[in-house]
Formats: structure tokens, C-alpha cells, sequence
């Protein structure tokens, strides 16, 4: 997997540089990234979608690989109407004002595939989104004060809030070492980060699905930009929580495909599965048409299993591509 069997370009949109990686010819695609991810994260999705005539296209995220000009010292700088603002401006840029979109999240990708349809429901034709579900928007308490009740202050989300700290610890630790760690993890429970020893001492043993030349690329972007973009995100969570309080309640009213692993950290949260499966999700997203479970497989699915996660893709944007 080259980096020249895609088109890398440089597009300015809402006052930073982003890049975004592209192939193919058709109805347009966004795949949105999370943490710790890139472009990169789409690599198969991408192919695959342009061979069978789409138009694919991944950005690096502000805080994120080759994309410049916003200050990582600044977690307000991230919150979600920012990084929405980014995918919209890149929308307007690259297709036409008036045309809706097919988008495919993942992680925090998926958090802010969420946002954008929340927000901008009329960019959007129909939604994949993987592994994080609809949060709706709790009134009564900001999210770092409810997951440290339930989780407490080793819980990683938690340990990510203070910045400088967790850098220095990753430091430590070398960086390709700190992302194999977390693209191999497959553990369903909660992830906790001790003070001081935020992994085990266990050795990385990469999975069939996940080369040490593909680590290595991640790295490459990670040695260069470090973590705090990526942290950031998580550091204006209470932000983005005061920023939205004016959709509080809203639906989401674009059609969606839902898929998760079940080995991931996500679906196993508390509450997780009977919301998935129970119809909270389906209330919240009225448009819900399909829940996928897929046996055995952890977090970053769309890497491990991306002839699967290619199909569930392409099967369901083919419904609406005549539209």
C-alpha cells in the first residue's frame, strides 16, 4: 500500500491547511478519522470505493497528520463546531454547495460524523458510522465529570485531560510503541492508564491484518506532530458539551448503517449494548436501518476487517446512489 496510488492535495479551508488523500470518480465520500488515526486509518475503504465508482476521500483531521495552522497549545481550538466548520468549508471546496454527500466515521470520526449530521443534516445523503454510537446530550452533568464517576481518574479519557502530561509519558514510551499498543488493543473492558505506566510491559505482536510498514507510517505522522492535537479533542469534550446545549434533544435525521465490533472497548461500555440493540439508538436516530455486530472483532475494524467493512459500505451507499 503506496502512498502514490493516491492524490494527496492541500485544501484551505476555515482559516487552516488540511490535507486530504483522494481517488476515484463518482458520488463523493467522506471518511472521517479518529484517534489515534489518519487518512491512512481509509486506506482499503478508499480503494476500494473508487474501483467501484466513487469518488473517496479522507482528510488528516485539524491536529492530525499533514494538516497545519492551528495551535495545538489551545483545546478550545478543537472543539467540535471547529472541526465540523473544517468538513463543511472542505464540502463547499471540493463539490457542489447544494449536493449532499455520503460520510463514513469512525471513532471520533464517528463522534463527529454525528455532529455534522446534527448540524448539517442537508449535507448529508446517508451515514456509515463505526464503533462510537449516538451520544445524546446530557443536560444535567458535563462528560469528564460523568465518566470519572464511572470510571475514575485512570480512565484514559480522563488521563488525557491535563495537558503535558500524557505527552511526556508517550514520550517515554517511544511512539511506535505507544500506537502499536493501541491498534492492537482487543481487550472489551474499559481502558485504563496508571500514572507512570500507562501500557503493560508486554511485548507489541502485530496482527495478521496489520503490517510493521503500516505502523511505521502512522509513526512516521505521530513523530512529527506528537499527540496533543489528537488529545485536544478529548480536552474540549466539556467544551463542545457547553457549545451544543442548543441541541440538546435533537434527532438525528439522516439514514444510517451502524456497525461495531464486539470485542470493542465501546460496545462493551455500560449501557452500550441494550442502547444499540434496545431501540435508544433507533429513537434518537429515527433514520437507523441497520445495526451490524460483527463477531469477534475489535476497535479499529475497518482495518481488520476491511473486506467486510468494504462490503457493509458499499451495500448500503449503493441504495442511494441513484438518488
Amino acid at each position: 500500500m503506496e502512498e502514490y496510488d493516491f492524490d494527496h492535495k492541500i485544501v484551505e479551508v476555515n482559516g487552516i491547511n488540511m490535507h486530504v488523500v483522494e481517488k476515484g470518480h463518482g458520488p463523493f465520500v467522506l471518511f472521517i478519522h479518529g484517534f489515534p488515526e489518519l487518512w491512512y486509518s481509509w486506506r482499503h475503504q478508499i480503494i476500494f470505493m473508487a474501483k467501484h465508482g466513487y469518488r473517496a476521500m479522507a482528510p488528516d483531521l485539524r491536529g492530525y497528520g499533514d494538516t497545519t495552522g492551528v495551535p495545538k497549545d489551545d483545546p478550545s481550538k478543537f472543539s467540535s463546531l471547529r472541526v465540523v466548520g473544517d468538513l463543511v468549508e472542505l464540502l463547499n471546496t471540493i463539490v457542489s454547495e447544494e449536493d449532499k454527500v455520503f460520510v463514513v466515521g469512525h471513532d471520533w470520526g464517528a463522534k463527529i460524523a454525528w455532529e455534522l449530521c446534527l448540524l448539517r443534516p442537508d449535507k448529508v445523503k446517508a451515514l456509515v458510522n463505526m464503533s462510537v454510537p449516538f451520544s445524546p446530550r446530557n443536560p444535567k452533568r458535563k462528560p469528564i465529570e460523568s465518566l470519572k464517576a464511572i470510571y475514575g481518574d485512570d480512565y484514559y479519557v480522563v488521563r488525557f485531560q491535563e495537558p503535558g502530561v500524557m505527552e511526556a509519558e508517550f514520550a517515554k514510551i517511544g511512539t511506535k510503541k505507544v500506537l502499536g499498543k493501541f491498534l492492537t488493543y482487543r481487550n472489551p473492558g474499559p481502558l485504563y492508564m496508571p500514572k507512570g505506566k500507562p501500557f503493560d510491559d508486554s511485548p507489541v505482536i502485530l496482527p495478521s491484518w496489520l503490517s510493521q510498514k503500516e505502523v511505521d507510517y502512522f509513526a512516521s505522522k505521530y513523530e512529527q506532530t506528537g499527540f496533543t492535537g489528537g488529545f485536544n479533542y478529548y480536552r474540549a469534550l466539556d467544551l463542545n458539551w457547553e457549545l451544543t446545549a442548543a441541541w440538546s434533544g435533537a434527532k438525528v435525521k439522516v439514514p444510517v448503517k451502524f456497525i461495531v465490533g464486539d470485542l470493542d472497548l465501546t460496545y462493551n461500555a455500560p449501557g452500550a449494548k441494550d442502547y444499540i440493540n434496545k431501540g435508544g439508538m433507533k429513537k434518537d436516530v429515527p433514520l437507523l436501518e441497520k445495526v451490524v455486530i460483527l463477531e469477534n472483532v475489535g476497535h479499529f475494524l475497518q482495518q481488520e476487517k476491511p473486506d467486510e467493512i468494504n462490503k457493509h459500505i458499499h451495500d448500503f451507499f449503493k441504495g442511494f446512489s441513484s438518488t
